[in-house]
């Protein structure tokens, strides 16, 4: 009796929010659970989602301007500016420097 090795393909890592593929050295793992893996999109997106959950009910400056930065991309986004068009490269370059 010989035992045979059972051969499982490999799996691809995929990011938990978008649920794309990545290599794994393009996932960033959770500390304490290490099986949640995220893409840097997703990543930024979440800690945008947490600045704006953290500046709920605040006032400060910096927080009505992150506002009406959020209010300005999700206008530009509802109308596809930043997927087509002569602004697109250049609104997706913005988008990268922006809180």
């Amino acid at each position: 009796m010989s035992a045979q090795a059972q051969h499982e393909p490999a799996s691809v890592p995929a990011c938990w929010c978008c649920g794309r593929p990545y290599p794994e050295t393009e996932l960033t793992r959770l500390g304490q659970h290490p099986e949640i893996g995220v893409c840097l999109g997703c990543a930024v997106f979440l800690k945008r989602r947490a600045t704006a959950h953290r500046d709920t009910g605040n006032s400060s400056p910096a927080s009505r301007a992150r506002g009406l930065i959020g209010t300005v991309r999700e206008a530009v986004i509802s109308r596809g500016w930043h997927e087509h068009g002569p602004l697109a490269a250049l609104l997706r370059r913005i988008d990268r420097y922006l809180p």
